[in-house]
């Protein structure tokens, strides 16, 4: 049985995250065009790679290749109204809705997508990844990639994970999901 290898890998970072806001559609905050390709080289071989459809999350796929699908279970996670509102300002503005969203994985009071509807899009793209060998890499965003984590280590972890921009994490699938974690080379020291 041929292997999946899937890197996940979170988008670069953004206004919104530099200034604690819930995302909208916003650009990365580096000069992407003038960076374009110059990714390409991190992984061995051709992997196929996709995209949440964010802008993005596209122009970070931008940095390792020109050829990117775009699959719609990657977008981020529907936070509804809470689009482009500061965390802080929901602290003091509404600070029940926030705590119950945080505590309570089938909440949405912000009418858009809860966490656990998020964990199901995202768990329903990675069993159809069962039958694709190969390496994938998939441009996301965080909550994507917790709710993959959760998924693949059944654990209700969601809320203790953060996810940096640029950051990856691999999966591998081979009859079950496992957690890879990178060496740093320096395995003979």
């Amino acid at each position: 049985m041929l292997a999946t290898r899937l890197t996940l890998m979170c988008h670069a970072r953004t206004v919104a995250q530099k200034l604690a806001c819930f995302p909208t559609d916003e650009p990365v905050e580096m000069d992407w065009q003038s960076a374009e390709g110059s990714l390409r080289s991190r992984f061995k071989g051709t992997p196929r790679l996709v995209s949440g459809p964010e802008l993005r999350a596209r122009q970070t796929a931008a940095l390792f290749g020109a050829e990117v699908e775009i699959i719609e279970a990657l977008r981020d996670c529907d936070f509804g109204c809470w689009k482009g509102a500061r965390i802080d300002d929901l602290q003091k503005s509404d600070p029940e809705s926030l705590q119950a969203w945080l505590d309570d994985p089938q909440s949405a009071p912000h009418g858009g997508e809860s966490v656990a509807q998020l964990g199901e899009r995202v768990g329903a793209w990675l069993s159809m990844l069962e039958a694709t060998p190969g390496h994938i890499v998939a441009i996301t965003h965080p909550f994507v990639i917790r709710a993959a984590l959760t998924h693949v280590l059944q654990s209700p972890a969601f809320n203790l994970i953060d996810v940096e921009p640029l950051s990856a994490i691999e999966l591998r699938f081979n009859g079950r999901w496992r957690l890879r974690l990178s060496g740093t080379g320096l395995e003979g020291f």
